[in-house]
């Protein structure tokens, strides 16, 4: 009779590296045609206030071309109103309107993050 110190198949495995962590919230790949569909503009913030339902949002009122637009981003904990009127960003402009907590948003600002910061995208101001 072996006891399980003797049993290979009750042996710990040999140590290895361990694999990197996944990036959090990973999506699967997609295609180039469906990237392609994304209209990304450059937008200026006209207004920005807080939303009145919600604790993590703003309300941007934004100048796109010559149309504007409001959308709703959940920036608060990382940007003030004051410090983004007058700024230039990135939006997702053919985005499918959403009410969020009962304001209306036609777009998306493009943000990363970085741990626990947050940086909203900006064109290039030389």
């Amino acid at each position: 009779m072996t006891t399980s110190d003797e049993n290979p198949a009750n042996s710990a495995p040999p140590a290895s590296t361990p694999a990197p962590a996944p990036l959090a919230a990973e999506k699967p790949p997609i295609s180039y045609d469906l990237f392609s569909q994304i209209d990304l503009r450059v937008a200026t913030i006209l207004e920005a206030r807080e939303h009145p339902n919600a604790n993590r949002l703003l309300v941007l009122k934004l100048q796109v071309g010559e149309i504007q637009k409001q959308i709703v981003a959940g920036i608060k904990a990382h940007y003030s109103p004051d410090s983004l009127v007058g700024t230039q960003i990135i939006i997702v402009n053919n985005l499918e309107p959403a009410m969020l907590r009962g304001e209306e948003s036609h777009g998306m600002l493009l943000a990363a993050s970085a741990g626990e910061q947050v940086v909203v995208l900006r064109p290039d101001q030389k």
